[in-house]
């Protein structure tokens, strides 16, 4: 039966089928948990080209393909100043899942590389406002981004160790400079090891990191704080199955009554604010 059916087909087939438990079923409770979607909406999809993206590009496509009520998909791709080749590999990649993407181009790349100071956080903000601007033009009213359950834990942990705050990241949030528009994370659920499995599962081959720092320093992401928290959390899992979705329930029950201080509307607040109510 494998034999007889296309590529696609037993892609598509292996998220319903072989990875169902691991990443259908994590994504259709991320989008139900936290109400993600509503019908009308019009969504931009944004594939960066790396595996996380072109995965929730192809959950999104099923999605709709299943979905009980309409909604619209615009699969956005930005090229911040990609190589010819990690660009070739992007079109080649969603030919072979079917994905019809709509590229537009920015100067990203070279503006944060002709700077010193945080590059990294600097190409962070001009791609998301970017993204935003040209969905907005595009008339949707929300953009999807390839966020899995990994990098919500790990976001949380280097705040935490690196900038002394317990701060997380939200499933969806309403943008500020953009009135009307929303981000939406629908692989919150997702653990990344499975969409590593199922990628090699499937014999698929994407980006990994096509920044331009990257490409002339080997060790950069060696060097790099989140990957020393990627592999505090590999290692402390070899004796704790289940460390990240601890982490990632933690998020969900946290008792600020329990903490000395607190942060809300840009305000510091201190528990003796209430001490003696």
């Amino acid at each position: 039966m494998r034999d007889e059916l296309t590529r696609l087909q037993l892609i598509e087939r292996s998220v319903h089928k072989r990875f169902r438990k691991e990443l259908w079923t994590p994504f259709i409770h991320a989008v139900k948990r936290y109400e993600l979607l509503a019908p009308g909406d019009h969504v931009a999809v944004c594939i960066s080209g790396g595996k996380d993206s072109m995965l929730l590009a192809l959950l999104m496509r099923l999605l709709q393909r299943y979905s009980d009520f309409p909604f619209e998909l615009t699969y956005l791709v930005m090229d911040p100043g990609y190589s010819p080749e990690n660009r070739r590999r992007i079109k080649e990649n969603a030919a072979v899942l079917d994905i019809p993407i709509d590229v537009f181009e920015t100067d990203i790349f070279a503006v944060a590389d002709g700077t010193e100071k945080n590059p990294c956080y600097l190409c962070a903000r001009m791609r998301r406002g970017n993204l935003y601007a040209e969905a907005k033009n595009r008339g949707c009213n929300k953009i999807a981004l390839g966020h899995h359950l990994n990098d919500v834990i790990e976001t949380t942990v280097m705040a935490m160790f690196y900038g002394s705050q317990l701060q997380g990241m939200l499933p969806k949030l309403r943008s500020d400079n953009f009135p009307g528009m929303e981000l939406i994370r629908p692989m919150y659920c997702i653990l990344e090891e499975d969409v590593i499995a199922w990628a090699r599962y499937n014999g698929l081959s994407f980006l990994r990191c096509a920044c331009r720092m990257t490409e002339r320093s080997e060790d950069h992401e060696a060097l790099s704080k989140r990957k020393a928290v990627k592999e505090m959390i590999r290692a402390l899992k070899a004796t704790e199955p289940d460390i990240e979705l601890r982490i990632f329930a933690a998020l969900h029950t946290v008792n600020i009554r329990t903490f000395p201080g607190w942060k809300e509307g840009g305000m510091v607040h201190s528990f003796l604010e209430k001490y003696n109510e």
